[in-house]
């Protein structure tokens, strides 16, 4: 057993020895037989940057704005689902680690502790926003989440409908009982299909495909303008057409991700499509990167090719899983130190002198 993590890869190794099967697999599983799953690893593996030498820098920083907010470095925690099935003080426990390391925590629809509770942590925060079909609960968490002091709305678009995850499936996975989406409005029946299985079936699928609304549309993000002032993000964006939609509907911000891996088993890794989509995308739009980050290599590779910043998911609740709250900061410090560690032999005085360096 690993005592000491030196990377992020250590603490995927703790996590599996804390959770049971059938949550690790809803942690680390993908959708379909998981090629794109792979293909995102696969596409950062690929890319590599010329490093410059003798360029007479003595510091260095990883600090750097979001939105004209200050971070620690150009990551973010990604919105992720039920942190409870983690550690017991699920969302809170990442807050309280996030406003430690200084980074933001997007705040999931499906916390399974409420944005009221988490944003009395005194983190920065994003909301995420599941587009539902009752319209007047969307506008409740959009009010609440303005009321809750966060940064931008966080719209996810690539969840017509939760694919099917086979490992998911074949665990007839469930919530345990006391594990809910504690943002969302009390319905018994909800409840009930999110915690009662069935042969070959995912009750958290069950639950998607009976409150999330299926035909979402430029039109809803053109909605979601008027209803807030606060900066709109669109999520899950991976061809270049969708990104300039995303702008003239009223986004401030796309992030290119393939939702992990989780939604279209047939998209290539998301950082093939990054270059493309910051060419398209006008300057006033920022980008951010997600799906597949583990290394600061990883956030440095993202930055040259053009992403404002990242989103990291999957080893924030490996750390929450092995370690709770210190295991999320360990896990933050660890990224922060590599991504030092990758500028100071590229040549980098800030995260985004990346930009200028030659990607291969």
């Amino acid at each position: 057993m690993i005592s000491t993590p030196v990377n992020l890869a250590d603490y995927s190794e703790l996590a599996r020895l804390a959770v049971c099967d059938s949550i690790w697999d809803f942690l680390c599983g993908g959708s379909g037989e998981e090629i794109t799953l792979r293909a995102n690893r696969t596409a950062l593996d690929r890319v590599s940057l010329l490093p410059r030498v003798l360029t007479g820098l003595t510091e260095h920083s990883t600090a750097c704005t979001w939105f004209t907010h200050a971070s620690a470095m150009p990551v973010a925690i990604a919105p992720m689902a039920y942190h409870k099935l983690f550690n017991p003080q699920g969302e809170l426990a990442t807050a309280r680690a996030a406003k430690v390391s200084g980074v933001p925590l997007i705040v999931s629809t499906l916390s399974s502790v409420s944005i009221e509770e988490i944003a009395a942590v005194g983190t920065d925060l994003w909301f995420q926003l599941y587009w539902l079909k009752d319209q007047a609960q969307v506008r409740s968490l959009v009010q609440r989440a303005e009321n809750a002091g966060c940064k931008s709305i966080m719209v996810t678009a690539d969840v017509p409908l939760m694919a099917r995850r086979n490992r998911d499936l074949r665990n007839g996975f469930v919530l345990p009982a006391d594990v809910h989406a504690a943002n969302l409005t009390p319905s018994a029946h909800l409840h009930a299909v999110s915690h009662t299985g069935s042969a070959a079936t995912s009750a958290v699928e069950r639950h998607t495909r009976e409150a999330f609304l299926a035909g979402l549309s430029w039109r809803h993000i053109e909605q979601l303008r008027a209803m807030t002032t606060l900066p709109i993000t669109v999520k899950g964006v991976m061809d270049p057409r969708d990104a300039r939609l995303a702008f003239e509907s009223g986004a401030d911000c796309v992030v290119v991700s393939n939702h992990g891996g989780r939604q279209f088993d047939a998209a290539p890794g998301a950082l093939e499509s990054l270059a493309n989509i910051v060419e398209a995308t006008p300057r006033e739009c920022s980008v951010l990167f997600d799906s597949g980050i583990r290394t600061g290599s990883d956030v440095l590779k993202a930055l040259a090719l053009g992403a404002d910043g990242v989103l990291v998911g999957r080893p924030i609740l490996w750390g929450l899983a092995a370690q709770g709250q210190s295991g999320v900061e360990q896990v933050l410090a660890l990224l922060k130190a590599e991504l030092l560690d990758a500028m100071v032999l590229a040549g980098c005085h800030s995260p985004f002198d990346a930009k200028a360096l030659a990607v291969r």
